[in-house]
């Protein structure tokens, strides 16, 4: 595994297997899908979370992210080393963007190459739960109205896959 900072916007640990990354920085999709493609992969899986207008409508302005960078990092790698193993992919890549992502803008994404698509699906989709149960990653979601820097703070484990709030959790 290695430790890089590529810019001031940018920190990063890779593996020949492995990418993962928070910045500041707008997402490079293209980049991002680039470096999981291998040629044993007979499938490329990428997921984008993207920044939606409304939340249990009321109209979002942004949403804005900040990590414990050394730990989500490590977080991070760990959640990929291991369900790359589980389902037998290839490579993967997670990258989380800091700061404020307005509407329309992607704030994670998370790309897996498997040899074949069932692995590569199951593999992505648990990345992104694990990611959100577990990274150092935590949102403030900003309503159209208020001044700019007040939301609310949210834990990304607060809601399930479907948007729905999880038991227990306030």
């Amino acid at each position: 595994m290695t430790s890089k900072s590529s810019s001031s916007d940018t920190n990063s640990l890779t593996s020949p297997t492995i990418s993962v990354s928070l910045t500041h920085a707008s997402l490079d999709i293209p980049s991002i899908l680039s470096s999981v493609k291998s040629p044993s992969a007979g499938a490329n899986v990428l997921f984008l979370g993207t920044t939606r207008d409304t939340f249990d409508s009321r109209p979002v302005a942004r949403l804005t992210y900040q990590a414990y960078a050394p730990l989500a990092l490590k977080s991070f790698f760990s959640i990929a080393e291991t369900v790359l193993e589980q389902h037998g992919c290839i490579k993967a890549c997670i990258v989380h963007r800091l700061g404020e992502v307005p509407v329309g803008e992607e704030s994670i994404a998370i790309a897996v190459s498997s040899p074949h698509r069932a692995g590569g699906w199951r593999a992505g989709e648990e990345m992104l739960e694990r990611c959100k149960e577990r990274a150092e990653v935590w949102k403030r979601e900003e309503f159209v109205g208020e001044a700019k820097g007040e939301g609310e703070w949210r834990a990304n484990e607060e809601r399930d896959g479907e948007g729905k709030a999880k038991s227990g959790i306030v």
